[in-house]
Formats: structure tokens, sequence, C-alpha cells
């Protein structure tokens, strides 16, 4: 830029920042060499970096770079005084920048030397790189570093993560054979008690078996293509040794209550790690708020205010995915609650809809002891008509009869009359009786072959309902007890 010096002579300055001193070089061509050509070179290559011959006149100063004092002596004035203080600002900037590149080139120089003597893999060394680069990288996000200094501390630390992935392969294709040892181990296992659950010997030692292989699945260090094959495999065994052991039936998927439990249980055991990641981060900070009082210099003070943001951000973030979470508790405490409700509804219904069926049976019951009852009924009213027929038939011709006999063929067609339908047969033959004081055998077979026929037609005439069925179980019953007494009394008067 152009100015003036002590004598009021017109001089072209140049300025340059040495970051790494915190000092400004400063000179001053008098006009009669800085030609237009001269100043041209000036504003291209020399702000370029590239090296531009100045002439013997140059006058070269050195200021010390400061927030207060001017970057110009008082003897020299300038026309945009705005320009320099601008300048000065910044540079002050770039200033507190290049210290902390610094602070970080340094960092770095320890994990260069951390990764040339490594042998094999090492994690911690990993977290160590990773560490430093988020660091970098939330300086960079906030553009508290230069492009330059960025990228230079970009491209070391991905020489880095270059080396220690190469060595990380070699680690894992050493894991991998392992795995695949194990792998192969363990599926030899599960077939091994695969066939013995086929053959049915001893599951219940079998399946602790299978609980403690389990349990050393979960423990043991695998990849994870063979432990999703390990757990399939595994699932399919636990599937049949417990069909074996508890029947086809033991393999049915849980309801939906048994699902939303375990979810919810899942879901406690990750608020309560959020929780506690949360209550780290808490103490983390507030240990960065302590030390910034007693840091050492503004530079160590910025970066604990970097990192107290860094912390605070993960705490918001972390705070809301917890809101999330316990939101979701409460969704899943309401459908558990409702789930609860309707399984208990399921499970009245199930318990009256299971009396309706012992009640269904237990009148069926009924009904086919009725039945067989009222078939045992019939069996007797056949034979006690048999009984009467035979009676009938087998009666002598009696010349000097008695009144009491008479008496007693009355009674039986009364009794005949009470069992079946009634018919104007045995009414007809009721005057013959009266009529004859000394019945004829003839007289007596006439008016007892149709008391025969009237007994032998129910099996044929009685087919009803079940109601009606039961009415006549019991009617026949009285019916048959009214028929014995009267065959007695019948009996004993034929006999006198």
């Amino acid at each position: 830029m152009w100015g003036s010096n002590a004598t009021e002579e017109k001089i072209l300055i140049a300025m340059q920042l040495r970051p790494e001193d915190n000092k400004v070089d400063i000179w001053t061509f008098p006009e009669a060499v800085a030609t237009d050509e001269f100043a041209r070179q000036l504003l291209g290559d020399w702000r370029n970096d590239v090296a531009v011959p100045f002439p013997e006149s140059a006058t070269h100063l050195e200021r010390e770079l400061s927030m207060t004092d001017s970057l110009l002596p008082v003897e020299i004035k300038v026309e945009r005084g705005d320009i320099i203080q601008r300048a000065q600002t910044e540079w002050h900037f770039v200033v507190l920048s290049s210290k902390l590149n610094e602070v970080y080139q340094s960092e770095l120089v320890e994990l260069k030397g951390k990764v040339a003597e490594l042998k094999s893999f090492n994690n911690d060394t990993w977290n160590e790189l990773k560490t430093f680069w988020a660091k970098v990288q939330d300086q960079v996000r906030e553009r508290n570093l230069l492009r330059g200094h960025a990228d230079a501390l970009r491209d070391d630390t991905n020489a880095l993560f270059g080396k220690l992935k190469e060595l990380r392969s070699a680690l894992d294709e050493e894991f991998r054979m392992t795995s695949q040892g194990h792998h192969d181990q363990f599926i030899q296992t599960l077939v091994s008690l695969e066939k013995r659950a086929e053959e049915g010997t001893r599951l219940p030692a079998l399946f602790d078996e299978l609980k403690e292989l389990q349990r050393s699945f979960r423990e043991i260090k695998l990849t994870r293509e063979h432990r999703s094959k390990i757990w399939e495999r595994l699932d399919a065994t636990f599937k049949v040794v417990k069909e074996k052991r508890f029947g086809p039936n033991a393999n049915n998927e849980s309801s939906a209550l048994d699902r939303l439990d375990r979810r919810y249980k899942g879901l406690i055991g990750a608020i309560e790690k959020m929780q506690k990641s949360i209550a780290r981060d808490e103490d983390d900070l507030s240990f960065q708020q302590r030390k910034i009082d007693s840091s050492d210099g503004q530079l160590e003070a910025q970066i604990r205010q970097a990192k107290i943001k860094m912390t605070k951000e993960r705490i918001r973030s972390k705070t809301e995915k917890l809101k999330e979470m316990l939101q979701t508790k409460s969704d899943l405490e309401r459908r558990v609650a409702g789930q609860k409700e309707k399984e208990s509804k399921r499970q009245k219904q199930g318990e009256i809809a299971a009396a309706k069926a012992a009640a269904k049976e237990k009148i069926a019951q009924s009904i086919a002891a009725t039945a067989l009852a009222r078939k045992d009924d019939d069996g007797k009213l056949e034979k006690a008509a048999e009984a009467i027929v035979t009676k009938s038939t087998e009666v002598k011709p009696v010349v000097a009869a008695t009144a009491a006999a008479a008496a007693g063929a009355a009674a039986v067609s009364k009794v005949v009359e009470a069992a079946t339908t009634p018919e104007p047969v045995v009414e007809a033959t009721e005057p013959v009786v009266e009529e004859e004081p000394t019945p004829e055998p003839v007289v007596e077979v006439e008016a007892i072959a149709p008391v025969a026929e009237e007994v032998a037609a129910p099996e044929v005439v009685i087919e009803t309902t079940m109601t009606e069925e039961l009415e006549d179980v019991v009617t026949n019953g009285a019916a048959i007890t009214e028929i014995v007494n009267e065959e007695t009394i019948v009996e004993e008067k034929t006999e006198g």
C-alpha cells in the first residue's frame, strides 16, 4: 500500500507476518524505486510466496504483533488505515491458529512414534488416534485452524490410520481363522446334539448341555457372519430338543404379551445405559469447567472451551434420545396394560366356553342315560306284554266260572287300555262277560286275543321326539308297574 514517511515523502509499504515468532516484517520503498512493475510483482508473486528481489534502498523494520499497539511506527502514515487494522486483527487469529497447529503437531509426533513401534495392531493406539482426529475435526468445523494447517494434519493422520489399518487387516485375518475354528467346533457339537435328540435319549441332560453351550457362545469371540450362522443353528437345535421333550406344541410362537414384555425389559436396559452415559458426560463437563479456571494461557483455555462445547453437544443429543426412549417406555407400558386386559378377557371367555362345553357334555350324557333307561323300560314293557299274552293263551276252559273270573278279565282289559290306545274290541267284550254267567272257553279266548294284539302294537307306533320319549319313559314305567301288579292279581284270581 502507499503511504508517507516522517518527511512526507511518498513510499510503498509491504508487510509480512511471521506467525511462529509473532512478528511482523515491514519494508518501505522510496517512490523512485517503486515502479509500477515492482508494485505488480509485490501484489502478485510476492503475496504468493514467490521470491522477489528487493532494491538496496529498501528499509526493513520488525514489529511485535499486538492487539493494542499499531503495526506501523508513528512516523509512517498510510492512506487506508482500516486495512492495517483489519490485517492486525486477522493476523492475531492466524498466530493463535498457528500455535494451536503446533500443539496438534506435537501430539501427532508422539502418535507417529507409537505407531512406528507397533508390531501388531493395538486398539488403544487406534482409539487414541481417533480421539486426536476428532479434536482436529472440531477445530476445523469451527474454523479455528487455517486450511493449510488442517490439510497437513489430515494428511499425516491419514497416513497413520493407513499403517494401523494394515496391522488390523493382519489381525482380522488371524481373528477370522480363529473364528472359523470356533464355528466348526460349534457346528460339530450341535450336529451331535441333534442326533442325540432324534434318538430321544436323556433329553433333560441334553437340554442343559444346550444351555451351557449357549452361554459359552455368548462369551466367545466370533465374526459377525459366524455368530449369525451359529445362532441360527443353535436356535434350530433348541427347537428340536424342545419338541422331543415337550411335544409338537413346544415351539409355538410366544404370545404378544410375552413379546411386549421382552421388548420392555430390553428398553429398560437401554435407558439405564443411556442415563449412565449422560452422567459420565456431565462429570466430564464439570471436570473441564473446573480446569478452565486454572488453565495455563489463553490457548489452553480456548481448547477447554472447545471440549466443553463438544461435551455439551453430546449431552444434548443423548438427552433428546433419552426423551424418545422414555416416551417409547410409556407407550410400551400402555400397550402391555392393554394386552393384559385383552388376555384377561380372553381367559374369561375361554372359561365361559369351557363351562358351556361341560354343561353341553353333561346334558348329552344325561340324555344318553335317559335313552338307555327308556330302552330298558321298553324291554320290560315288551316282556310284561308277552307274559300277559302267554298267560291269556294258556287259560283252560272252565265251565263253572265265578264272578271273580269275570272281574279279572275286566281288570286285564283296563290294564291294556292304560298301556295302549283303547280299541272298541275290548269294550265290546265286556257285555258278553256280564251276560254269560257261565263263560265258555271260546268267549275268554275271543276277549283276550285282542289284548295281545294291542300290547304288541306300541313297538311299531311309538316314534316321538326326545322330550316325548322322556315323558313316555316315565309313563311307561308307571304303566309297567301297574301291569305287573295287575298281572299278579289276574294270576291269583285265575288260580282261585
